[in-house]
């Protein structure tokens, strides 16, 4: 048996042949037998999109189809004689976009042209063909060149398809994979319409009522709407995180993590697994992390972040742009392990972002950071009850929030001052919150005296203390309701309330912290502490002037 963990490898053939392999092969019986003539398929990324896809390519295409049978011996598949007697019998062309990222447009039309020679380069069989069109083959050949037209290539997926038809007189499948990369790419950069009316037509023109097409699979990560993209495509079936076809085909399920700690001898750490990686909910189905549970056995079996930069990152950092205090109270409930609601839609118009609560929720959900618990519907729409999947989740989360208001702060120095605030070191405290400030709030509008900024500053230095402490704001606790609270999860361990200020002048700075200092003794802000038997109870008051901080502390 294989033991050596298939991390980065999304080639089938030699997943199969050199690495374990969590067999997947039920999947293409289940897609062939329902299949649309156009399947879009939309997944967090790191959930095994391009090996499916790569699976998919090797099973049909024509070529090398003796060569490929073996790699099905073995697998669910194989025992469908059905569905084997499918195999090798259509042209395939498989295309990923999963590297067309650029920052900005003649960037991205250039990995465009690059990207289509590799094509044109792979079908050289179809350059030469004398049962292919020659105005195709003339095409193609200036493909290989790099010199067709750039308007040309809106119409060279169209044309591949019409090439591999006439070539094995057999209607062809087009596999494209991560499809939506280039276009998030466009958004995070600013050349969004550019991108949007090459990429309407290079698929539109393939995909919609094409007498040469038998079927197409693409995979994303996000169902971009029809109005931006699809445009008058009316043959497109849609498996996502909100409408499933194919639950289990993406993830790994729990009996899969359990055959895989087995056979790795690793059977103990299921518990530690289930807490770090489970927790997505796929149309009932419990689905674990892919690319994190491979990780964590090829690392020995230590739990980690492994997700880390590969998926969302632009839509986190969007949200925490337009983030205002309703919008931090809903990341900290998040982060403490609670749940939200909120109307999720599909087909994302990227302007949206940013603008609309519902498109950010539905991104966060699509792109792997949130899952919905439950569903109930509201007139004609669904109001989804959405939470954290898991502990990988959560650290992920508050790295993100710690990233926007770190700055060229380092999680070290973070972690200091958490410790001078814990110590009830108050002048070291101000010192670094005033110093931290000078480095991030130029970025930012504190000239007008926005809380919501200061909430969001604070709420990022305390995210590095989540798992072992809940951060709670806003709360109702003795006779009022305090800003921010640090409560830790065991006993004997110190505690934190804070009341914040935001003064209009640099005089009233030590005024009004010793206000909110004696805000928090009036009201008995410290009792939810004590009665968490938090020891010591620190009480600060802080107060913030544009870059500057006043911190007293009781």
């Amino acid at each position: 048996m294989k033991t050596v963990m298939p991390i980065g490898i999304d080639d089938f053939k030699k997943a199969r042949e050199s690495y374990y392999l969590v067999d997947k092969t039920q999947f293409i019986s289940e897609f062939f037998r329902s299949r649309a003539e156009v399947t879009l398929i939309t997944r967090p990324r790191r959930f095994g999109k391009t090996l499916a896809m790569s699976m998919l390519r090797y099973f049909f295409d024509i070529e090398g189809a003796e060569e490929h049978r073996r790699l099905f011996d073995g697998l669910a598949v194989s025992q469908d004689a059905a569905m084997m007697a499918e195999m090798g019998t259509r042209p395939v062309l498989f295309l990923t976009l999963r590297g067309w990222k650029a920052l900005n447009w003649p960037s991205m039309q250039a990995m465009i042209v690059n990207g289509l020679q590799q094509v044109a380069r792979e079908q050289a069989v179809l350059r030469e063909s004398d049962r292919v069109d020659a105005e195709d083959r003339d095409m193609l050949r200036a493909m290989y060149r790099r010199e067709a037209p750039f308007e040309s290539l809106k119409t060279a997926l169209a044309m591949l398809l019409r090439m591999l038809e006439a070539h094995y007189g057999k209607k062809p499948i087009l596999l494209l994979d991560e499809y939506d990369v280039p276009i998030q790419s466009a958004w995070e950069h600013d050349f969004y319409g550019e991108a949007i009316d090459f990429f309407r037509t290079f698929l539109t023109m393939a995909l919609k009522t094409n007498p040469s097409l038998d079927f197409a699979v693409l995979t994303g990560v996000l169902r971009i709407s029809k109005e931006s993209i699809f445009s008058d495509l009316n043959n497109l079936s849609v498996d996502s995180v909100l409408q499933m076809k194919y639950p289990t085909a993406f993830g790994f399920t729990p009996e899969e993590v359990q055959k895989l700690a087995n056979d790795l001898g690793h059977a103990d750490k299921m518990p530690e697994l289930r807490t770090w990686y489970d927790g997505y909910r796929f149309d009932g189905h419990e689905i674990y992390n892919p690319w994190s549970v491979l990780n964590y056995f090829a690392y020995d079996c230590e739990p980690a972040a492994y997700w880390v930069n590969t998926s969302g990152n632009a839509v986190i950092a969007e949200l925490m742009k337009s983030a205002d205090r309703n919008h931090f109270e809903r990341l900290e409930t998040l982060q403490q392990g609670g749940t939200i609601q909120g109307f999720l839609r599909e087909g994302v118009i990227y302007s949206d972002i940013g603008k609309d609560e519902d498109a950010l929720y539905t991104m966060l959900c699509t792109t792997g950071y949130l899952t919905v618990e439950s569903a109930r519907r509201i007139g004609t729409e669904k109001e989804y009850t959405l939470r954290l999947p898991n502990l990988e989740m959560q650290a992920l989360l508050g790295i993100e929030i710690v990233k926007r208001y770190q700055k060229g702060y380092s999680k070290s120095m973070l972690v200091r001052l958490m410790e001078w605030m814990f110590g009830g070191d108050a002048e070291r405290l101000e010192d670094g919150l005033s110093s931290y400030l000078e480095r991030v709030a130029s970025t930012f509008d504190t000239a007008k005296g926005k809380e919501a900024f200061y909430h969001g500053f604070i709420l990022g230095l305390t995210a590095v203390l989540v798992p072992d402490y809940e951060v709670r704001s806003t709360r109702e606790s003795g006779y009022g309701r305090y800003d921010v609270a640090i409560l830790p999860k065991t006993e004997g361990q110190p505690g934190v309330v804070i009341e914040l200020k935001i003064v209009e002048s640099e005089g009233d700075l030590a005024m009004k912290a010793e206000e909110a200092l004696v805000q928090i003794q009036q009201h008995d802000y410290t009792e939810e502490l004590k009665a968490r038997k938090a020891a010591p109870v620190r009480s600060f008051g802080i107060a913030f002037y544009g870059k500057t901080a006043c911190v007293r502390m009781g």
